[in-house]
């Protein structure tokens, strides 16, 4: 939450000359509404069920760059599947940083408590395990500029190709 998926998703696609893919507004269109009122009327395990159902249709599809919701790692198939059929970037960012950069955001149901950063640092000790076990790259995107980490991103995915 808040590392820049999509933003570094969406540029590293145009960089590639990929197509762009984000599941968590790929559920939104789908249902019309924003995250936030499925988590209300149907909590975290309907949203879950609706983003294992995404994340299963778009990882099938071939020339894409798919930013993923910051919980998609808790579910075993989504790992499954994100890891058999391309190749996956864990952007990490630490806590403190996340918070930097969701503090304003009203669209992050998960931190609607009293204490965000500390919710931000219990999610990050359940997640950050999976996530450095599913991915085939781990790059830092803590104070840095979307291009710098796209760059580097770009160079480590193919610098077995040169």
């Amino acid at each position: 939450m808040g590392a820049g998926k999509t933003t570094i998703g969406r540029q590293l696609a145009s960089a590639l000359s990929m197509n762009f893919e984000d599941s968590d507004q790929e559920i939104q269109r789908r249902t019309g509404v924003d995250i936030p009122t499925i988590f209300e009327f149907e909590g975290e395990a309907g949203f879950r069920k609706r983003e294992r159902a995404v994340i299963d249709e778009l990882t099938q599809m071939a020339g894409v760059v798919l930013a993923t919701g910051g919980g998609v790692v808790l579910d075993d198939q989504n790992r499954r599947n994100l890891a058999s059929r391309g190749s996956v970037v864990y952007l990490y960012c630490s806590p403190e940083q996340q918070f930097q950069r969701t503090s304003r955001d009203k669209n992050r149901p998960l931190l609607h408590t009293e204490d965000p950063l500390g919710r931000l640092k219990e999610l990050m000790a359940e997640r950050d395990p999976l996530y450095r076990k599913t991915a085939d790259l781990v790059v830092s995107t803590e104070k840095r500029s979307a291009n710098a980490v796209v760059r580097e991103v770009k160079d480590r995915l193919f610098e077995d190709q040169v």
